[in-house]
Protein backbone atom coordinates (compact mmCIF):
# COMPACT_ATOMS: atom_id res chain seq x y z
CA UNK A 1 0.00 0.00 0.00
CA UNK A 2 2.55 2.42 0.59
CA UNK A 3 4.96 1.38 -2.27
CA UNK A 4 2.17 1.81 -4.84
CA UNK A 5 0.81 4.76 -3.39
CA UNK A 6 3.78 6.79 -3.01
CA UNK A 7 4.83 5.78 -6.36
CA UNK A 8 1.42 6.93 -8.01
CA UNK A 9 1.55 10.23 -6.31
CA UNK A 10 5.47 10.66 -6.97
CA UNK A 11 4.91 10.36 -10.72
CA UNK A 12 1.81 13.04 -10.59
CA UNK A 13 3.45 15.21 -8.41
CA UNK A 14 6.35 15.38 -11.20
CA UNK A 15 4.32 15.73 -14.09
CA UNK A 16 1.98 18.30 -12.20
CA UNK A 17 4.60 20.02 -11.33
CA UNK A 18 6.64 20.01 -14.64
CA UNK A 19 3.67 20.41 -16.65
CA UNK A 20 2.47 23.23 -14.52
CA UNK A 21 -0.93 21.43 -14.60
CA UNK A 22 -3.13 22.94 -12.49
CA UNK A 23 -6.96 22.86 -13.37
CA UNK A 24 -7.78 26.22 -12.21
CA UNK A 25 -5.54 27.76 -14.97
CA UNK A 26 -8.15 25.80 -17.57
CA UNK A 27 -11.25 26.88 -15.45
CA UNK A 28 -9.60 30.83 -15.13
CA UNK A 29 -8.46 31.02 -18.83
CA UNK A 30 -12.20 30.82 -20.40
CA UNK A 31 -13.12 33.95 -18.55
CA UNK A 32 -9.64 35.66 -18.52
CA UNK A 33 -8.46 35.11 -22.14
CA UNK A 34 -11.12 33.59 -23.69
CA UNK A 35 -8.04 30.22 -23.92
CA UNK A 36 -9.60 26.89 -24.18
CA UNK A 37 -6.12 24.90 -24.45
CA UNK A 38 -5.43 24.25 -21.00
CA UNK A 39 -9.72 23.01 -20.72
CA UNK A 40 -9.09 21.23 -24.14
CA UNK A 41 -5.87 19.43 -22.52
CA UNK A 42 -8.42 18.17 -19.33
CA UNK A 43 -10.75 16.83 -21.92
CA UNK A 44 -8.21 14.77 -23.34
CA UNK A 45 -7.07 13.29 -19.72
CA UNK A 46 -10.79 12.73 -18.91
CA UNK A 47 -10.96 10.64 -22.37
CA UNK A 48 -7.65 8.62 -21.82
CA UNK A 49 -8.84 7.69 -18.37
CA UNK A 50 -12.76 7.03 -19.37
CA UNK A 51 -10.62 4.28 -21.77
CA UNK A 52 -8.59 2.34 -19.76
CA UNK A 53 -11.40 2.79 -16.74
CA UNK A 54 -14.00 1.13 -19.01
CA UNK A 55 -11.54 -1.21 -20.56
CA UNK A 56 -10.60 -2.50 -17.30
CA UNK A 57 -14.41 -2.98 -16.32
CA UNK A 58 -14.56 -4.78 -19.53
CA UNK A 59 -11.93 -7.04 -18.44
CA UNK A 60 -13.18 -7.76 -14.98
CA UNK A 61 -10.03 -5.67 -13.05
CA UNK A 62 -11.96 -3.47 -11.58
CA UNK A 63 -15.36 -3.23 -10.29
CA UNK A 64 -16.48 0.40 -10.62
CA UNK A 65 -19.34 1.67 -7.29
CA UNK A 66 -23.39 2.11 -7.91
CA UNK A 67 -23.55 5.83 -9.36
CA UNK A 68 -26.60 8.20 -7.98
CA UNK A 69 -26.83 11.90 -8.37
CA UNK A 70 -26.98 14.49 -5.90
CA UNK A 71 -27.68 17.70 -7.92
CA UNK A 72 -28.27 20.13 -5.37
CA UNK A 73 -24.90 19.27 -3.36
CA UNK A 74 -22.41 19.42 -7.05
CA UNK A 75 -23.96 22.83 -7.88
CA UNK A 76 -23.60 24.23 -4.59
CA UNK A 77 -20.29 22.41 -3.61
CA UNK A 78 -18.88 23.21 -7.40
CA UNK A 79 -19.71 27.08 -7.39
CA UNK A 80 -18.22 27.26 -3.83
CA UNK A 81 -15.06 25.36 -5.18
CA UNK A 82 -14.61 27.14 -8.06
CA UNK A 83 -14.67 30.49 -6.27
CA UNK A 84 -12.55 29.29 -4.13
CA UNK A 85 -9.50 27.84 -6.22
CA UNK A 86 -9.34 31.30 -7.64
CA UNK A 87 -8.91 32.68 -4.26
CA UNK A 88 -6.24 30.23 -2.95
CA UNK A 89 -4.59 30.69 -6.27
CA UNK A 90 -4.33 26.82 -7.11
CA UNK A 91 -6.77 23.98 -7.32
CA UNK A 92 -6.24 20.86 -5.36
CA UNK A 93 -3.62 19.77 -7.61
CA UNK A 94 -2.04 23.15 -8.55
CA UNK A 95 -1.66 23.86 -4.32
CA UNK A 96 -0.09 20.61 -3.78
CA UNK A 97 2.81 20.65 -5.99
CA UNK A 98 3.11 24.79 -5.52
CA UNK A 99 3.44 23.36 -1.86
CA UNK A 100 5.92 21.24 -2.93
CA UNK A 101 8.12 24.24 -5.28
CA UNK A 102 8.47 26.32 -1.62
CA UNK A 103 5.39 28.53 -2.06
CA UNK A 104 4.30 28.99 2.00
CA UNK A 105 0.91 30.45 0.56
CA UNK A 106 0.20 26.94 -0.51
CA UNK A 107 1.43 25.41 2.70
CA UNK A 108 -1.61 27.51 4.63
CA UNK A 109 -4.28 26.98 1.87
CA UNK A 110 -3.36 23.25 2.15
CA UNK A 111 -3.60 23.25 6.12
CA UNK A 112 -6.81 24.64 5.83
CA UNK A 113 -8.02 22.29 2.62
CA UNK A 114 -7.70 19.18 4.72
CA UNK A 115 -9.55 21.17 7.82
CA UNK A 116 -12.06 22.55 6.44
CA UNK A 117 -13.14 18.85 4.32
CA UNK A 118 -12.89 17.32 7.84
CA UNK A 119 -15.24 20.24 9.32
CA UNK A 120 -17.69 19.42 6.34
CA UNK A 121 -17.30 15.87 5.87
CA UNK A 122 -17.51 14.74 9.90
CA UNK A 123 -17.53 18.09 11.44
CA UNK A 124 -20.14 21.12 12.78
CA UNK A 125 -20.99 21.29 9.02
CA UNK A 126 -21.51 17.53 8.30
CA UNK A 127 -25.40 17.81 8.61
CA UNK A 128 -25.33 20.81 6.06
CA UNK A 129 -23.57 18.54 3.49
CA UNK A 130 -25.95 15.28 4.11
CA UNK A 131 -28.68 17.77 3.94
CA UNK A 132 -27.43 19.02 0.23
CA UNK A 133 -26.23 15.13 -0.64
CA UNK A 134 -29.99 13.97 0.50
CA UNK A 135 -31.45 15.64 -2.97
CA UNK A 136 -30.57 12.67 -5.26
CA UNK A 137 -31.34 11.45 -8.82
CA UNK A 138 -31.59 7.81 -9.03
CA UNK A 139 -29.85 7.69 -12.03
CA UNK A 140 -26.16 8.68 -11.53
CA UNK A 141 -24.49 8.37 -15.07
CA UNK A 142 -25.29 9.61 -18.46
CA UNK A 143 -24.67 6.23 -20.19
CA UNK A 144 -27.25 4.39 -18.24
CA UNK A 145 -29.81 7.16 -18.53
CA UNK A 146 -29.39 7.22 -22.46
CA UNK A 147 -29.22 3.07 -22.30
CA UNK A 148 -26.63 3.22 -24.12
CA UNK A 149 -23.22 1.62 -23.36
CA UNK A 150 -20.25 4.03 -21.79
CA UNK A 151 -18.05 3.18 -25.22
CA UNK A 152 -20.35 5.17 -27.23
CA UNK A 153 -19.12 7.69 -25.01
CA UNK A 154 -15.65 6.86 -24.88
CA UNK A 155 -15.73 7.15 -28.49
CA UNK A 156 -17.76 11.13 -28.81
CA UNK A 157 -15.50 11.96 -26.31
CA UNK A 158 -12.43 10.76 -27.50
CA UNK A 159 -13.21 12.49 -30.80
CA UNK A 160 -14.08 16.02 -29.63
CA UNK A 161 -10.43 15.32 -27.45
CA UNK A 162 -8.54 14.98 -29.90
CA UNK A 163 -10.32 17.23 -32.93
CA UNK A 164 -9.16 19.85 -29.92
CA UNK A 165 -6.03 18.63 -29.44
CA UNK A 166 -5.08 19.08 -33.52
CA UNK A 167 -6.75 22.30 -33.78
CA UNK A 168 -4.36 23.83 -30.50
CA UNK A 169 -1.60 21.90 -31.91
CA UNK A 170 -1.99 23.89 -35.84
CA UNK A 171 -2.42 27.01 -33.79
CA UNK A 172 0.67 30.16 -34.71
CA UNK A 173 2.01 30.06 -31.40
CA UNK A 174 3.71 33.37 -29.46
CA UNK A 175 7.35 32.41 -28.95
CA UNK A 176 8.11 31.59 -25.01
CA UNK A 177 11.44 33.48 -24.05
CA UNK A 178 13.45 30.79 -21.92
CA UNK A 179 16.95 30.95 -20.36
CA UNK A 180 19.60 29.61 -21.98
CA UNK A 181 19.80 25.64 -20.45
CA UNK A 182 21.96 24.44 -18.06
CA UNK A 183 21.53 20.61 -17.98
CA UNK A 184 21.58 18.36 -21.28
CA UNK A 185 20.55 15.06 -22.50
CA UNK A 186 18.17 13.51 -20.04
CA UNK A 187 18.49 15.42 -16.87
CA UNK A 188 17.66 18.91 -19.79
CA UNK A 189 14.82 16.73 -20.78
CA UNK A 190 13.11 15.64 -17.50
CA UNK A 191 13.62 18.86 -15.22
CA UNK A 192 14.12 21.42 -17.99
CA UNK A 193 12.50 21.35 -21.00
CA UNK A 194 9.45 23.16 -21.12
CA UNK A 195 6.23 19.70 -21.63
CA UNK A 196 3.45 19.89 -23.49
CA UNK A 197 -0.07 19.92 -21.36
CA UNK A 198 -1.46 17.83 -24.41
CA UNK A 199 1.41 14.94 -23.27
CA UNK A 200 1.11 15.31 -19.33
CA UNK A 201 -2.92 15.34 -20.00
CA UNK A 202 -2.53 11.70 -21.69
CA UNK A 203 0.08 10.78 -19.44
CA UNK A 204 -1.75 11.82 -15.95
CA UNK A 205 -4.82 9.69 -17.84
CA UNK A 206 -2.63 6.66 -17.69
CA UNK A 207 -1.59 6.91 -14.62
CA UNK A 208 -5.49 7.60 -13.13
CA UNK A 209 -6.23 4.53 -14.68
CA UNK A 210 -3.68 2.30 -13.45
CA UNK A 211 -4.16 3.58 -9.46
CA UNK A 212 -7.82 2.37 -9.96
CA UNK A 213 -6.57 -1.60 -9.49
CA UNK A 214 -3.83 -0.54 -7.22
CA UNK A 215 -6.20 1.44 -5.00
CA UNK A 216 -8.67 -1.39 -5.28
CA UNK A 217 -5.99 -4.24 -4.03
CA UNK A 218 -6.16 -2.63 -0.56
CA UNK A 219 -9.49 -2.25 -0.11
CA UNK A 220 -10.20 0.86 -1.24
CA UNK A 221 -12.49 0.63 -4.70
CA UNK A 222 -11.84 3.94 -5.71
CA UNK A 223 -8.65 6.21 -8.17
CA UNK A 224 -7.30 9.61 -7.65
CA UNK A 225 -8.84 11.68 -5.27
CA UNK A 226 -7.13 14.46 -3.07
CA UNK A 227 -10.08 15.56 -0.96
CA UNK A 228 -10.73 12.61 1.11
CA UNK A 229 -7.43 11.59 1.95
CA UNK A 230 -6.74 15.05 2.52
CA UNK A 231 -9.60 15.31 4.77
CA UNK A 232 -8.27 11.69 6.10
CA UNK A 233 -5.04 13.62 7.30
CA UNK A 234 -6.73 16.22 9.47
CA UNK A 235 -9.02 13.54 10.54
CA UNK A 236 -5.62 11.41 12.15
CA UNK A 237 -3.84 14.10 13.31
CA UNK A 238 -6.51 15.09 15.52
CA UNK A 239 -8.08 11.63 16.84
CA UNK A 240 -4.85 9.36 15.76
CA UNK A 241 -7.44 6.90 14.13
CA UNK A 242 -5.03 4.88 12.31
CA UNK A 243 -7.86 3.56 10.53
CA UNK A 244 -7.72 6.41 8.44
CA UNK A 245 -4.49 5.84 6.75
CA UNK A 246 -5.33 4.63 3.91
CA UNK A 247 -3.77 4.12 -0.11
CA UNK A 248 -5.05 7.62 -0.81
CA UNK A 249 -3.27 9.17 2.39
CA UNK A 250 0.18 7.85 0.72
CA UNK A 251 -0.99 8.78 -2.89
CA UNK A 252 -1.58 12.67 -1.75
CA UNK A 253 1.82 12.02 0.33
CA UNK A 254 3.63 11.43 -2.58
CA UNK A 255 1.91 13.95 -5.06
CA UNK A 256 3.79 16.66 -2.40
CA UNK A 257 6.86 14.20 -2.64
CA UNK A 258 7.15 14.07 -6.48
CA UNK A 259 6.41 17.99 -6.62
CA UNK A 260 9.46 18.59 -4.40
CA UNK A 261 11.84 16.84 -6.12
CA UNK A 262 10.57 17.38 -9.34
CA UNK A 263 11.16 21.48 -7.93
CA UNK A 264 14.37 20.60 -6.26
CA UNK A 265 15.63 18.87 -9.34
CA UNK A 266 15.19 21.36 -11.82
CA UNK A 267 15.97 24.41 -9.75
CA UNK A 268 12.47 25.77 -9.14
CA UNK A 269 12.46 24.97 -5.27
CA UNK A 270 12.83 28.28 -3.25
CA UNK A 271 10.48 28.92 0.13
CA UNK A 272 8.97 31.75 -0.50
CA UNK A 273 6.48 33.73 1.95
CA UNK A 274 3.57 36.00 0.63
CA UNK A 275 2.62 39.44 2.06
CA UNK A 276 -0.33 39.22 4.51
CA UNK A 277 -2.87 39.88 2.52
CA UNK A 278 -2.14 36.89 0.16
CA UNK A 279 -1.90 34.30 3.62
CA UNK A 280 -5.50 35.63 4.43
CA UNK A 281 -6.61 35.28 0.55
CA UNK A 282 -4.71 31.09 1.06
CA UNK A 283 -6.44 30.56 4.10
CA UNK A 284 -9.87 31.59 2.94
CA UNK A 285 -9.44 30.22 -0.19
CA UNK A 286 -8.13 26.54 1.15
CA UNK A 287 -11.00 26.09 3.40
CA UNK A 288 -13.78 27.32 0.86
CA UNK A 289 -12.06 24.77 -1.05
CA UNK A 290 -12.47 21.99 1.60
CA UNK A 291 -15.92 22.90 2.47
CA UNK A 292 -16.81 22.96 -1.73
CA UNK A 293 -15.10 20.08 -3.34
CA UNK A 294 -16.35 17.99 0.36
CA UNK A 295 -20.02 19.29 -0.56
CA UNK A 296 -19.71 18.38 -4.24
CA UNK A 297 -18.13 15.12 -3.70
CA UNK A 298 -14.97 15.80 -5.09
CA UNK A 299 -12.48 18.54 -5.98
CA UNK A 300 -10.93 18.74 -9.86
CA UNK A 301 -9.15 15.52 -9.36
CA UNK A 302 -12.31 13.98 -7.79
CA UNK A 303 -15.00 15.00 -9.87
CA UNK A 304 -12.78 16.59 -13.24
CA UNK A 305 -10.64 13.53 -13.75
CA UNK A 306 -12.51 10.47 -12.20
CA UNK A 307 -16.19 11.66 -11.73
CA UNK A 308 -16.08 12.62 -15.52
CA UNK A 309 -14.58 9.99 -16.85
CA UNK A 310 -17.44 7.57 -15.52
CA UNK A 311 -19.59 9.75 -17.10
CA UNK A 312 -21.31 10.53 -13.97
CA UNK A 313 -24.02 13.74 -13.99
CA UNK A 314 -22.24 14.15 -10.76
CA UNK A 315 -18.84 14.67 -11.97
CA UNK A 316 -19.69 16.36 -14.83
CA UNK A 317 -22.03 18.95 -13.37
CA UNK A 318 -20.31 19.40 -10.57
CA UNK A 319 -16.68 20.58 -13.05
CA UNK A 320 -19.49 23.00 -14.81
CA UNK A 321 -20.60 24.94 -11.38
CA UNK A 322 -16.36 24.76 -10.74
CA UNK A 323 -16.25 26.39 -14.20
CA UNK A 324 -19.07 29.16 -13.08
CA UNK A 325 -17.56 29.84 -9.63
CA UNK A 326 -14.03 30.36 -11.02
CA UNK A 327 -16.08 32.69 -13.80
CA UNK A 328 -17.07 35.04 -10.46
CA UNK A 329 -14.03 34.55 -9.01
CA UNK A 330 -12.36 35.91 -12.15
CA UNK A 331 -15.07 38.86 -12.59
CA UNK A 332 -14.73 40.25 -8.84
CA UNK A 333 -11.06 39.69 -8.94
CA UNK A 334 -10.90 42.38 -12.59
CA UNK A 335 -13.25 44.67 -10.78
CA UNK A 336 -11.25 45.41 -7.76
CA UNK A 337 -8.09 45.44 -10.19
CA UNK A 338 -9.53 47.71 -12.21
CA UNK A 339 -10.49 49.98 -9.30
CA UNK A 340 -7.06 50.10 -8.04
CA UNK A 341 -5.70 50.79 -11.15
CA UNK A 342 -8.46 53.76 -11.76
CA UNK A 343 -7.31 54.83 -8.06
CA UNK A 344 -3.82 55.09 -9.17
CA UNK A 345 -4.33 56.62 -12.45
CA UNK A 346 -6.65 59.55 -11.02
CA UNK A 347 -4.52 60.16 -8.02
CA UNK A 348 -1.97 62.54 -10.18
CA UNK A 349 -4.26 64.17 -11.56
CA UNK A 350 -5.83 64.60 -8.58
CA UNK A 351 -3.01 66.22 -6.55
CA UNK A 352 -2.34 68.49 -9.91
CA UNK A 353 -5.71 69.95 -9.85
CA UNK A 354 -5.20 70.78 -5.99
CA UNK A 355 -1.59 72.74 -6.99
Amino acid sequence: MIVTGLAVGALLGYLFQRGRFCVTAAYRDIWLSRNTRMLSALLLLIAVHAAGLFALQGLGIVSLPAQTFPWLASIVGGLIFGFAIILAGGCATGTYYRAGEGLVGSWFALVFYGLFAAIAGTGPLAGVTEWLKSFQIADGTIHDTLGVSPWVLVVVLAAIAGALAVHHARKVKTPVATLPPRKTGLAHILFEKRLNPFLVAALIGVIATIAWPLSAATGRNSGLGITGPSRNIAGYLVTGDTGLIDWGVFLVAGILLGATISAVASGEFRVRVPDAATIVRSIVGGALMGIGATIAGGCTVGNSMVATAQFSYQGWVATGAMILGAGIAVKISFRQTLRTANKLIDAPAAAAARV
